[in-house]
């Protein structure tokens, strides 16, 4: 074999790669544009055929006519063909007929049509989504087009300008829906004609008025019609982007536009509550006996109004960031439930729409109703939807609560458990079995890892990673995804265990080691709202889990034993907070807190308990601990609720010693041991009673305290609209041309900052 040049070598090292990537990328963009012309064809033939008198046998022109692209430069090679330096023939030059007549109508084309604003879409009944992977992979070739071949760029640009024009592509053609509203209605030639043409008028006015929306209405509710509808939708395209003005400004624009308010407010109520009432007239929504929801999309009109529901659902989705009115986001949003089988087509979008729903119901400043009929609609796609579109639902739910519960306040937390809630329902609903479980362990997971890092991590900050409020609210979060859906009595009613509940053993490994992980006072707060978790977790799922050692460890601490020094601060909020300031430690007020949390935990964990065989032994270690240190300890208020509770517990004993007094089987038998007192409620129990009626008493307590806090933000908001009202009078009098009022010291005016004015 002879030797490789040096410019040979030279070139592969530093050209042939890049050489090679044009070519293919070149070759990319000639086959796109070779299908956009046989696309072209095919409506071409179509045409045609509607233009014949129907007469049978008569072969359209069209289908005998080749593309004009291909024709043009099919002697060429492709290095020929992207070389440049050619002359491109004339439009005159062209041997087909149809060629001519495209190019024809493409110069005969107005600027702004009702058409143009939605031309591109998938009229032939393709696949949606891979029309729309072909048309980003166009959109990427013909960007690297214009770089690397700027001249048959060009050449692209003069002659077939609907290749390049994304503004026009991208939008749905609607055009299809009057012929197939004209085909659904049983009237003479005459009569289409004469709709036809009344039609034509009513689109050349731009401007919606109220009697557009009327006229609209009528037609939708009494006779479901496809027209009508088509209208509608453009218009509420136009109100969905009223505001948007690049999208108004650009070239063609939309063709309705609305400057009413009263027009645009009934066009929203039009849009969004009749909308979806025709679309389920004319496609059907069916139900199995199973639950399944299906749509018939393999139907002409299916694929018809298919552009229709595109334009729609983009609408939907820019328009719900943008609204502010509780009611208006609620009316969108209910009219989207009724939408998300239709969208299931839609799967992309669909993805990205259910992103933008889980950003409000992740917003603690929207209104409460409206957060849980968003939930409600991410929960109807979880339901009908596949696999992926349920992993979507979950991981985005997850995202958003986690996001959300960064800043956790008492004026938050309402929120927060309201998402954990409903976001622990999703995950546990028949049919996601697998995802929730691959979910919740992979989630587990990562609180494990975080864990792991901070412990073996020597930096003083390597703990932030896991004392803060989104890594506590995960922790929460699984604990009641877990209690939910692993309650023994659910598990019962299904007839097997639910396939979460091998998740509990590493969840509560993982609370437990972020409990202990730093075990100072400031982070008794952390401790207590984790001890919590864990005690649902264990209330319903039936697992045992040892707490009292962790109520013990706080009971033993300086923070409890060591005389406080008086403070004025405010009491505590445990539920809101994680972490107390230095100025809290050793203090009254801490110390009191930290006792009443100290008796709720010990009472709520053995109430658990209270009907068990074994409760006398397992209340044995915390009656005499606490005996012990209600001696040595000289806080009288303290001890008095301890001494009450002790009593409760040694009560509670008593009454199951009696009970087991009677028994006849041996502690090995567990199907006896588990029968005991299983007819008797827990809150007959001496320990239960009293459990009951301290949970009153805090409820009343926490009650006060929100009316408390609500009169303060009233008060608050009250006088900051009074000092506001205040600062306009002020502003008003010193911007008077009245001397005696302002005053004429020029000096004080110009010494003013910005801030004071």
């Amino acid at each position: 074999m002879g030797r490789v040049k040096k410019s040979t070598r030279k070139f592969e090292s530093k050209h042939l790669t890049r050489t090679l990537d044009d070519r293919k990328s070149k070759k990319k963009v000639k086959q796109a544009f070779i299908l956009r012309e046989k696309k072209k064809a095919k409506r071409s033939a179509k045409e045609d055929d509607e233009d014949e008198d129907g007469e049978e046998g008569d072969e359209p022109k069209a289908k005998k006519q080749k593309p004009d692209g291909p024709q043009i430069f099919e002697d060429m090679s492709v290095e020929q063909f992207f070389a440049g330096g050619f002359e491109v023939p004339e439009p005159a030059a062209l041997a087909t007929k149809g060629g001519k007549r495209k190019r024809e109508e493409t110069k005969k084309k107005p600027a702004v049509q009702e058409d143009a604003d939605v031309e591109g879409a998938a009229a032939d009944g393709e696949d949606e989504e891979e029309d729309g992977d072909e048309l980003e992979q166009h959109k990427g070739d013909l960007s690297a087009l214009a770089e690397n071949d700027p001249e048959f760029y060009k050449y692209l640009k003069e002659n077939d300008p609907e290749l390049l024009d994304f503004s026009m592509a991208e939008k749905d053609d609607l055009s299809e829906i009057d012929s197939l509203s004209d085909d659904e209605e049983d009237e003479t030639v005459g009569k289409k004609k004469k709709k036809a043409k009344k039609a034509k008028k009513e689109d050349e006015s731009d401007e919606v008025t109220m009697a557009h929306v009327k006229k609209w209405k009528e037609a939708l509710v009494d006779k479901k019609s496809l027209r009508s509808l088509r209208q509608v939708v453009l218009a509420f395209r136009a109100a969905a982007h009223v505001n948007d003005s690049e999208v108004n400004n650009a070239e063609g624009g939309f063709k309705y536009t609305i400057t009413n308010p009263d027009v645009y407010h009934e066009l929203l109520i039009l849009a969004l509550s009749d909308v979806p009432a025709v679309l389920q007239h004319h496609i059907p929504i069916k139900e199995s006996a199973s639950g399944k929801i299906r749509v018939a999309t393999d139907t002409k009109k299916y694929r018809t109004l298919t552009p229709l529901l595109k334009s729609h659902s983009q609408s939907l989705m820019h328009l719900l960031p943008l609204l502010t009115d509780a009611g208006t986001q609620k009316l969108l949003l209910n009219s989207t439930l009724e939408l998300v089988p239709y969208f299931l087509s839609f799967r992309k979008f669909l993805k990205t729409f259910l992103k933008t729903i889980i950003e409000v119901w992740s917003t603690n400043s929207v209104d409460e109703a409206t957060r849980i009929t968003a939930f409600l609609v991410v929960r109807k796609a979880a339901v009908i939807g596949d696999e992926g579109i349920k992993e979507t639902c979950i991981k985005a739910l997850y995202a958003g609560l986690v996001k959300a519960s960064r800043q956790t306040s008492v004026h938050t937390i309402h929120g927060i458990n309201l998402m954990k809630n409903s976001a622990a329902e999703i995950v546990g609903l028949q049919g996601m079995d697998k995802v929730g479980y691959q979910a919740g362990f992979a989630s587990i997971r990562q609180l494990a890892v975080h864990l792991r890092n901070s412990i073996t991590n020597n930096s003083k900050e390597s703990y932030k990673t896991v004392y803060n409020w989104q890594y506590v609210h995960s922790l929460d979060f699984w604990s009641r995804v877990l209690a939910m859906h692993c309650d023994g009595l659910k598990e019962a009613q299904a007839g097997k265990e639910s396939p979460l509940r091998p998740l509990i053993y590493p969840l509560v490994q993982v609370t437990l080691g972020a409990i202990r992980l730093i075990p100072t006072a400031s982070y008794f707060p952390l401790r207590f709202f984790l001890i919590r978790s864990l005690l649902r977790l264990s209330l319903s799922t039936g697992a045992y889990i040892p707490l009292a050692p962790l109520i013990f460890e706080v009971l033993s601490s300086g923070e409890i034993k060591k005389k406080p020094k008086p403070s004025t601060l405010k009491p505590v909020d445990f539920s809101v907070t994680i972490r107390v300031p230095k100025s809290y430690l050793r203090t009254r007020i801490y110390q009191d807190g930290i006792a009443e949390q100290i008796v709720e935990l010990f009472a709520e964990f053995y109430v658990l308990y209270s009907k068990s065989i074994a409760f006398p032994e397992l209340s044995i270690p915390t009656i005499v601990l606490v005996k012990r240190f209600v001696k040595k300890s000289r806080n009288a208020k303290f001890n008095s609720a301890l001494h009450l509770l002790i009593t409760k517990l040694e009560a509670n004993a008593k009454f199951i010693q009696e009970k087991r007094q009677a028994v006849d089987f041996a502690p090995g038998r567990r199907a006896g041991v588990d029968a005991f007192l299983k007819e008797t409620e827990w809150e007959n129990t001496p320990l239960g009673a009293y459990v009951v009626s301290q949970r009153k008493v805090r409820e009343e307590r926490r009650r006060l305290l929100e009316e408390a806090l609500k009169e303060e933000q009233e008060k608050r908001q009250k006088d900051k609209l009074a000092q506001q009202e205040v600062d306009e009078d002020s502003d008003d009098v010193f911007m008077s041309d009245d001397g005696e009022e302002s005053g004429d010291d020029d000096d004080e005016i110009d010494g003013m900052s910005e801030d004071d004015e």
